[in-house]
């Protein structure tokens, strides 16, 4: 087995490139199939046979993919080792009745996805992405990636106690950003995305739009340590666990397991969706994988015994200014590698056993890691680690980054830390 690929700050970068491309879930599996394929992977259909033959393959449902390499010699029994992570974040969707304004203001109807930190999203500028459905049954990919939309803030002049009290926001009538002058028109909208992706009038059937700033992401700092960017949650863990399932693939010769990745879509808002961790999705395509190489339901319970999986998602650094809201003795420092996140009442997956897996992944890997827990008077949040543990009786183990104002419009991370996980991550894959 030859030594794990070692990524430095040319992967930083590469992420920045990654963020800049995936404004929506679909974009961002679209951009991950696409690097994929330059590394040999081809797309199987759901609606197809199998067959079991070795090397990369991937399924595309929605905004989720699922990704995995067969080594030479597989047996059915082989069991998987898994990077998990999802592609949406929070942010502003579009309603199906989008066009309205007020007082010669035409405005976008947008609904609340997930948890943003709505404040965030205020005086900023935003395109529009997503996917389109035409009449036909086929799909379109739509990125608007200038400034099209603004959420203006109501000046202080008209509101003194923003300051004192802080900023109260009615998610129903303060959040529809403008787009114009003029009355509203219906079906105003809509047609000015046919246009710009070149798709006739009246085509458009059905769509899945949100917002996104367009801000490129950045490098900060005096010494360029830390990173700026939209969707680090969890777009990140996306593109680390992407660059390291093609590692693992190029690094073919005595890997024990076959890796996979698995991005789903709908994490934000509970994952119970077909796109979802929650779904089907992952179970079924291990499932076939094992089937396709001439396996039986006793050679899937095996090859599922010995599975593990990383549910890869961002954490929480410790804050300068709020260190009080941390565990006191649980500190994770930026540019300190991934955190191993632990709640004992399950809200992570992690156990010793688990902990013991990636401990070992990140002395291969020359990788620091630090330990993560919640200060025991603040909920705690989840991931897919529980739903996949559960749900498929997968040994899960929850990792990440850490990072600064999660769920923002824009967060923030040490520089170098995209790169220590991905280190981590081949060499998790190739065991």
């Amino acid at each position: 087995m030859s030594a794990p690929t070692r990524f430095d700050r040319g992967h930083t970068d590469d992420l920045m490139s990654f963020l800049a491309a995936s404004p929506t879930p679909y974009h961002a599996v679209a951009t991950a199939a696409e690097r994929l394929e330059k590394a040999g992977f081809r797309q199987v259909a759901e609606t197809d046979a199998w067959d079991g033959s070795s090397g990369g393959k991937y399924v595309l449902r929605g905004g989720a993919i699922i990704a995995w390499y067969v080594p030479e010699g597989a047996e059915p029994h082989t069991p998987f080792r898994i990077i998990g992570a999802h592609t949406d974040s929070p942010n502003l969707r579009v309603k199906p009745l989008p066009d309205t304004g007020a007082h010669g203001w035409r405005q976008i109807a947008v609904e609340i996805y997930g948890g943003p930190l709505l404040n965030s999203w205020l005086d900023r500028d935003l395109g529009l992405a997503g996917r389109l459905s035409l009449r036909d049954g086929s799909t379109r990919l739509v990125n608007i990636d200038r400034a099209l939309l603004r959420v203006p803030q109501l000046a202080i002049h008209l509101d003194r106690s923003v300051s004192s009290e802080g900023l109260k926001l009615d998610k129903q009538r303060h959040l529809q950003p403008v787009w114009g002058l003029g009355d509203a028109r219906e079906g105003d909208l809509i047609a000015f995305l046919e246009e710009e992706s070149g798709v006739p009038a009246g085509e458009v059937t059905g769509w899945d739009l949100m917002t996104h700033s367009i801000e490129r992401p950045a490098y900060l700092g005096r010494d360029n340590e830390l990173l700026a960017g939209p969707r680090m949650d969890n777009l990140l863990s996306v593109h680390a666990a992407t660059a390291a399932l093609a590692a693992a693939a190029a690094a073919e010769p005595g890997l024990s397991y076959i890796p996979v990745l698995a991005a789903f879509d709908h994490e934000e808002n509970g994952s119970q969706s077909d796109t979802g961790a929650d779904g089907p999705l992952l179970g079924s395509v291990l499932e076939r994988s094992v089937f396709a190489r001439g396996g039986s339901y006793e050679d899937r319970a095996r090859a599922f015994a010995g599975t593990v999986c990383l549910s890869c998602d961002t954490g929480h650094a410790v804050h300068p200014n709020y260190a009080e809201r941390h565990d006191p003795t649980h500190h994770p420092r930026a540019g300190g590698g991934p955190i191993l996140k632990v709640n004992v009442n399950n809200r992570y997956a992690t156990d010793g056993s688990g902990r013991s897996v990636f401990a070992a992944a990140c002395e291969k890997a020359g990788v620091p890691f630090q330990s993560f827990v919640s200060n025991n008077s603040m909920p705690c949040g989840t991931t897919i680690g529980p739903i996949t543990a559960a749900r498929h009786g997968i040994k899960t183990v929850d990792i990440g980054v850490a990072i600064l104002s999660m769920h923002s419009a824009r967060e923030l991370c040490a520089a170098d830390d995209p790169f220590l996980l991905t280190n981590a991550l081949v060499a998790f894959l190739e065991g």
